[in-house]
C-alpha cells in the first residue's frame, strides 16, 4: 500500500514538473531574445527621430506643404549628404514655421535640427525615408512652359537627373513631381550662392535665364502624379 502511494506521489510530482517545464518553455518562447530586443529598441529610437520630422514633412515624408520638400523615396545617400551639409552649415538654412504638438507656432531651421543629430541618427533617418514611396505632388503648371522645360532638361540636366528627374538612384534628389515653390526656393539659393552648386552643374545652371528656370520648374511640376 505504501509502495503504491509512493509511486502515485512520484507520478504526480513528475506530471507537475512536466507541466511546469511546458509553461516555462512557452513563457520563454514568448520572450524576445537579445537580438530581437535590440531590434525593437532600435525601431523605437528611429520612430522617435522621425517624430521630429513629421510636423513639416509628414510621417512618410510625403509633405503636403508646397514649401516643404517631399523626402520619402529619396535615396539614403542623398538624404545623408543633404543633412550633413545642413549640419556643417554649407547649405542655407532659412527659418521655417510649424505647428507644434502644443498647437503653437514654432520656428526652427534645418541647421539647428541637424546639429542635434549624430551621424548614426542621420543614417537611421536616411534609411527610414529611403524605404518610403515618393508621392509626387499634384499641382498646377503651364503646359507650354513645361514643354520648353523638357527640352532644357534634356539638354542640360538629364545626365545627372535621369528620366526627367525621376530616379532616386541618381543620388541627386527627385525633381519630377517635387513641389514647385520648394524647387523655386532652391534654385534661388543656387543663384544667390547660398547653396553650393556641383562643379558639373554650375556652368550649365549659371547660363540659364529666368524664363528657362521657370520652364524647368513647370516641367518638373508637370511630372506630378506619375
Amino acid at each position: 500500500m505504501k509502495t503504491q502511494k509512493a509511486i502515485g506521489f512520484i507520478v504526480l510530482a513528475g506530471a507537475g514538473l512536466f507541466s511546469l517545464s511546458l509553461a516555462t518553455g512557452a513563457w520563454a518562447a514568448d520572450m524576445p531574445d537579445a537580438a530581437d530586443a535590440a531590434e525593437m529598441a532600435d525601431m523605437a529610437y528611429t520612430n522617435k527621430l522621425v517624430d521630429t520630422c513629421t510636423q513639416c514633412h509628414q510621417r512618410d515624408g510625403d509633405s503636403d506643404d508646397p514649401n516643404m520638400p517631399i523626402i520619402g523615396g529619396y535615396s539614403a545617400a542623398y538624404i545623408i549628404s543633404s543633412m550633413t551639409a545642413y549640419k556643417n552649415e554649407v547649405r542655407s538654412c532659412p527659418e521655417i514655421e510649424y505647428i507644434s504638438d502644443h498647437k503653437k507656432v514654432e520656428k526652427t531651421d534645418m541647421c539647428r535640427i541637424s546639429k542635434e543629430l549624430s551621424e548614426d541618427d542621420i543614417a537611421k533617418l536616411a534609411q527610414y525615408y529611403a524605404s518610403k514611396r515618393f508621392r509626387r505632388a499634384n499641382q498646377s503648371f503651364d503646359l507650354e512652359l513645361a514643354r520648353k522645360g523638357q527640352l532644357i532638361h534634356e539638354r542640360d540636366c538629364e545626365k545627372c537627373h535621369s528620366e526627367g528627374g525621376n530616379l532616386a538612384s541618381d543620388d541627386a534628389g527627385i525633381l519630377a513631381g517635387q513641389w514647385m515653390p520648394y524647387l523655386k526656393q532652391q534654385f534661388f539659393a543656387f543663384y544667390a550662392e547660398k547653396r553650393q552648386l556641383d562643379k558639373k552643374m554650375k556652368p550649365k545652371f549659371n547660363k540659364l535665364d529666368k524664363t528657362e528656370i521657370e520652364a524647368l520648374l513647370n516641367f518638373y511640376a508637370s511630372r506630378g502624379g506619375l
